[in-house]
């Protein structure tokens, strides 16, 4: 029996605007609507950045509070990701909404260069973002962007830094850094599977690359990421006009390849997490924190 495609949805991102776009949620109601829409189509995980009211980004825990709230809500059981990337915050600044408890959050484990930025991860950094990670219960997705970043990971994890079994994503096609190459990707399964044998994995690509990602993934029995944080078109010519639509063409691969879309209780399942998330609201959370600090 194949094992069921997790899909993610990476809804919004920090950079995509809707003068890229008009269908990129901005405001908390776009984010939990676009969410809900995306479940509907198939998606069982969701990967959170928030937005100010003006399209920037920010790593208010308010606002994630919000957003977490909502879509919890309208989307029972969906796995909720968040982001602690440089692009919304400095230092620690980025793991300020994990107390919030969602169900996982975003870790790379090494710096990597960007187009016009070097995105910086420091290993002090990367430490303390996984401790909280470990005191919330929280399980990340480490975001590998070259190789080095898989062999950190499996070291973080053997040193009692990140629980296990570990869950990466291998991102590819940002320009400056690794570029979308079918045998460098094969190379990254196996030398995880090699390191790490019951680690989950899924397949990221940037822009055109991301249904070339979603058919390699396909192929070699992972896990997809679709969203409009990556990818703004359907094709060439067309503006994608939701998450559900890119959603939905990730789900029609999946049939394509002989592979069932995983549902929610599946996907829980498939990375080892709680079959409910976290009974407290964030917004309960939120008050509680900061109540105390």
């Amino acid at each position: 029996m194949t094992t069921p495609c997790i899909i993610s949805v990476a809804i919004t991102g920090s950079l995509p605007r809707k003068k890229d776009n008009p269908a990129v949620p901005v405001t908390v109601s776009e984010q939990v609507e676009s969410t809900h829409a995306a479940y509907e189509a198939g998606a069982t995980l969701v990967h959170l950045h928030v937005r100010n009211d003006d399209e920037t980004p920010t790593s208010a825990p308010e606002r994630f509070a919000t957003v977490l709230d909502g879509i919890r809500k309208h989307c029972p059981l969906i796995i909720t990701q968040v982001s602690t990337g440089g692009r919304s915050g400095a230092g620690r600044e980025r793991g300020g909404m994990l107390h919030l408890r969602p169900d996982m959050a975003s870790l790379a484990s090494g710096s990597v260069n960007f187009p016009t930025r070097v995105y910086d991860n420091s290993p002090d950094l990367v430490d303390w973002l996984a401790s909280e990670m470990l005191a919330y219960d929280i399980k990340p997705e480490i975001e590998a962007f070259d190789l080095s970043m898989i062999f950190q990971a499996v070291a973080m994890q053997k040193a009692g830094k990140i629980a296990g079994p570990l869950h990466i994503q291998f991102v590819m096609g940002i320009k400056n850094a690794m570029p979308v190459d079918r045998e460098v990707f094969e190379f990254y399964v196996k030398t995880l599977n090699r390191l790490a044998p019951d680690a989950t994995w899924t397949g990221a690509g940037i822009g055109r690359d991301q249904f070339t990602l979603a058919k390699w993934s396909l192929e070699l029995g992972g896990n997809c990421r679709t969203g409009l944080e990556d990818n703004v078109r359907l094709d060439r010519d067309t503006l994608a006009p939701s998450n559900a639509a890119l959603v939905a063409r990730i789900a029609q691969m999946c049939e394509e390849h002989g592979r069932r879309v995983a549902t929610p209780q599946e996907a829980r399942a498939l990375l080892h997490l709680a079959p409910q998330p976290e009974s407290r609201t964030a917004t309960q959370l939120q008050a509680e924190f900061a109540a105390h600090a």
